[in-house]
Order: structure tokens, then sequence, then C-alpha cells
């Protein structure tokens, strides 16, 4: 299976800007044959919970459609990430895009301590079967909660991702963790992260890819766009900067 993490420099609450920065990433993606790509935490709309509020959407709106297309044209499956609305609670959300399947949402379920007055808490777990592998997705502070990932692994996951914003002064303990989780469930493990600015903070890039052992990869550098794939099957790497 070939897993792609996607680091992308977000415009500030430019949801139009955003999905078409999106697409160009994916269309590199689908040229390398990729069956999922994971994007940033709130990769629509960059992470700014004071925005989120009026960015908010359904997750099943129409100006998402055009991921559907994509997933059933080109058979990937893709997840982005929305503030979204849900029974008057607002919430970070993964918005998941399968072939010929229906939308679905995962989200997130740990709040960082800051997010606590603006975000309400998401559901308690999201796995997805893509070409025979269970994968399971985290979104940020997910991944700090040990009870997060084992849950991942009583539950058959295989494959372990990660949709952060993550910056420079945070990114080595995220790092470390997630190798953690790698090598104590022997699950492949994806993280996705921002380039850039975002919310105030100084993005970390790095979007990286460990090994069942923990070992890392692979890792794209802290300034360029772009895609980092893993073959699963085995462990090969390919980098693909978008300038």
């Amino acid at each position: 299976m070939k897993i792609a993490a996607a680091q992308i420099k977000p415009v500030k609450g430019d949801i139009l800007k955003n999905i078409e920065n999106h697409k160009i990433v994916i269309e590199a993606a689908i040229n390398k044959n990729v069956d999922l790509i994971i994007f940033p935490e709130l990769s629509i709309t960059g992470y700014e919970p004071e925005l989120a509020e009026q960015l908010s959407i359904d997750y099943k709106d129409p100006i998402l459609d055009v991921f559907q297309k994509m997933a059933d044209e080109n058979n990937i499956s893709i997840t982005v990430g929305m503030p979204t609305k849900f029974n008057n609670q607002l919430l970070i959300s993964s918005i998941i895009f399968q072939p010929k399947k229906g939308r679905e949402v995962y989200s997130k379920r740990h709040l960082f301590p800051t997010e606590t007055a603006v975000f309400s808490k998401g559901d308690p777990f999201c796995q997805l079967e893509i070409v025979q592998n269970k994968i399971s997705l985290a979104i940020c502070y997910d991944l700090s909660d040990p009870m997060h990932s084992q849950e991942a692994y009583n539950s058959g996951s295989n494959i372990y991702t990660a949709s952060v914003l993550n910056s420079v002064n945070g990114i080595d303990d995220d790092l470390a963790k997630l190798s953690n989780i790698a090598e104590k469930y022997h699950m492949h493990v994806l993280m996705a992260n921002f380039t850039g600015e975002s919310g105030g903070y100084e993005c970390a890039g790095k979007s990286s890819v460990w090994n069942t052992n923990g070992s890392l990869l692979g890792q794209l550098n802290s300034d360029d766009e772009g895609i980092l794939i893993v073959n699963t099957d085995n462990d090969r790497i390919e980098k693909i900067y978008i300038y």
C-alpha cells in the first residue's frame, strides 16, 4: 500500500484557495499511484481557532465535493482537515473521501488545553480499511494520549496516521512519541504537518514516516510543500516537493 503525508503551507481562513492547493498536492499523489493521502490538522482553513466558528461547515457540505470526485476518478482515498458543526458542537475534524463510498468524518477526541474553550471533543475512534490494511486516524493531540494508539492496536490497525499542526518548539516531542507508537505496536506510523505559519505558530514541517520497528524511514524538510510517500509493502520512500 502507498500512503502519502501531505505537507502544505495554509492560507489563513481562505477555504477556496486552500482547496485549490490541496488539488495540486493530490494530483502529485495520483501520479505516483498513492492509495491514501493524509493532510494536516484543519488543512482547509489553516489552524485558526478564532476563525473556526465562522468557517465551520457540515461535513457533507458540497464545497468539498471536488475531493470525492478526485477519489472516485483516481481510486485514491483522501482525508482533509476542517472545522465542522454537529449538534451545535464545534469540532476539529478529518473528512474522509474514499472511492465510490459515502463521505465519512472523524473528529478529534483529545483536545489540547487551549482548545477546550473553543471546541468540543469528538469521536472515540476511527479506522479505515484500504487495500487489506487497517488504518487508524489521529488528529494532533490524540497521539499524546496512550489510550488512543492502544485502541488502534487493539482494533487490529497496522497503520497509524497523525494529522497535526506542530510548531518548531513542539515537533521533537511528537516525533519521539510517534516513533514510540510505531515501535511498541509494530505499526507503520505517518505524520502530516504544516510548513509556514498558522494560528500564530511557526510550523515545523518535517512530515515523517516510521517503520514497524520505530525507525524513521523518511522526513520532509522544514520549509517546502510536498508529499512524503511510503510503500508499506517494502518500506520504500519517495519525496516530492511542490514549488
